[in-house]
């Protein structure tokens, strides 16, 4: 047998190290002399000390290494790593195509941040608008429609509301819409107001102050940024009026998100 100070050079190990892992129940010594409290551990641990020190460099936690001593499908256990790491490498791409985006001299003007956009019960209807300048009374009648059949029906809190365009191609006039509204709870359809389940999105984002007429810049930039960094366009943009004619005097106070789900 061999005191922990000897053991820690064999193992390559510090005593520091070999103490934590005592206190974490992951390797005991074979035997502690009650007196003087001096630990001993045996030659055949140094395979423990190496597997530990095996699964710490993967990046597995100490529980997660208890369980895997507990005698837990191993496979399972390094499966769940590999997919925290995988996000965690995402979320690092993210942040690095960000950083780029800001050096190439960007200003905070056009930030476009990624968002992941939770999954919803919506109303929602379709219709063709003649111009751009009919989207909000549109929205009004959906919802003043929606409102008289489900008169105790709640939107959600924070609110979620978005048009998105259904033509697949930029148009000025004769534009198909689809309005939708997140609601608490699906409810009694009409003519022209249904409910569907909306999934959850990853989305490029960026918010446009100021008219109507000033979200082209806004779309560029977006969609640059989309194409620059390696993503695809997973469905239709989708504009969320933040503040509009409802709350706002001026058009310059208007504040409008531009959503793009996307993938890579």
């Amino acid at each position: 047998m061999y005191r922990i100070g000897d053991f820690s050079k064999m193992s390559k190990t510090t005593v520091k190290a070999l103490r934590y892992y005592e206190s974490e129940g992951l390797l005991r010594p074979v035997f502690i002399d009650s007196y003087t409290g001096y630990r001993y551990y045996e030659s055949s641990q140094l395979a423990d000390v190496s597997r530990i020190v095996s699964l710490r460099q993967a990046g597995l936690s100490i529980k997660e290494i208890k369980r895997v001593f507990d005698g837990e499908d191993f496979a399972l256990i390094l499966n769940q790593r590999k997919q925290k790491i995988e996000q965690e490498l995402s979320d690092y791409n993210i942040q690095l195509s960000k950083i780029n985006y800001l050096l190439e001299g960007h200003n905070m003007k056009n930030e476009i941040i990624i968002k992941e956009i939770p999954p919803y019960t919506v109303y929602f209807s379709e219709g063709v608008v003649k111009d751009f300048s009919e989207i909000t009374s549109f929205v009004l009648r959906a919802g003043f429609e929606c409102s008289k059949a489900n008169p105790s029906l709640k939107c959600i809190t924070p609110d979620y509301c978005f048009v998105s365009y259904l033509d697949g191609e930029y148009k000025e006039k004769d534009i198909a819409i689809r309005y939708s509204q997140a609601v608490e709870k699906a409810g009694k359809e009409t003519e022209n107001i249904k409910f569907t389940e909306i999934a959850p999105v990853t989305a490029a984002c960026i918010y446009h102050k100021g008219s109507y007429d000033g979200l082209r810049d806004a779309y560029n930039a977006v969609l640059k940024y989309v194409e620059e960094n390696g993503y695809t366009v997973a469905d239709n943009p989708r504009e969320c009026y933040i503040d509009g004619c409802w709350n706002k005097d001026n058009e310059n106070d208007y504040l409008t998100e531009i959503q793009i789900p996307i993938r890579k």
